[in-house]
């Protein structure tokens, strides 16, 4: 399937509760491939997991230093320790404590789908999905054009093996950039989940990555900054939902 009526048909999914996408009474994993990427495609889903009482767990794989890498000001670890406080700030304005976000620290840019270190990773994402009670995996699709978000899919992969009943779901960041002749594979199956009560804490969330949102550094020109109209479609009143064979 072309991605142009892949992604059609993913805004068209049924809308659906949190319940049928994680079983009452258990938890969830978000995983993502940098910091910002949990707020950008889970937010709302992370507000109402914890709004329901459910144990929530978000894990960064990489390191996030590939925004800036040319940034005197902020050399690989200031960066890294830079990004690692924003998303304990995002998260905050979600709602989850500080300790229930996990960094794996993989290399930004070079994150593996297999070998050794990718499943070290795995088995660290199945150990913190056990220790949730978790239900679901979200991570982001594996279509979208960007080699960790593919990487972090083929990791969840991995981790599902370890994970007998729990099911997965992948959410689309740069996917809705492709272009539209790009085959994709079969037609999309999952859910929409409405959020327009978590849009406002979401877009909190999103604008506390303040070096990806804003010009706080200032010292690479060639360094990454959010489009707002990016922003904008994924702080949306739906977050989209493909479900993982």
């Amino acid at each position: 399937m072309r991605a142009d009526a892949f992604l059609e048909a993913v805004k068209a999914l049924p809308v659906a509760p949190l319940a049928t996408l994680v079983p009452e009474g258990r938890g969830l994993v978000v995983v993502a491939p940098h910091p910002d990427d949990e707020s950008l495609g889970c937010g709302g889903l992370i507000v109402q997991a914890l709004r329901d009482g459910r144990a929530v767990r978000v894990v960064i794989v990489s390191d996030g230093c590939g925004s800036h890498p040319n940034s005197k000001a902020y050399p690989h670890g200031r960066l890294r320790d830079l990004r690692e406080a924003e998303t304990v700030k995002a998260m905050a304005e979600l709602g989850l404590a500080a300790e229930h976000v996990r960094f794996l620290r993989l290399p930004d840019g070079g994150v593996p789908s297999e070998g050794a270190q990718a499943e070290a990773a795995a088995d660290q994402i199945a150990r913190i999905a056990r220790e949730a009670g978790a239900g679901a995996l979200f991570v982001t699709w594996r279509h979208d054009p960007h080699c960790d978000h593919t990487a972090s899919a083929a990791l969840v992969d991995l981790a599902r093996a370890r994970l007998p009943g729990v099911t997965a779901y992948a959410y689309p960041v740069w996917g809705w950039t492709l272009p539209p002749e790009r085959e994709v594979g079969p037609a999309p199956e999952g859910f929409r989940l409405a959020v327009e009560d978590e849009r406002a804490a979401k877009r909190r969330a999103v604008e506390a990555h303040a070096s990806q949102v804003s010009g706080l550094i200032e010292d690479d020109p060639s360094g990454f900054q959010l489009e707002s109209a990016m922003i904008d479609r994924l702080c949306g009143p739906h977050e989209w939902y493909i479900a993982l064979r």
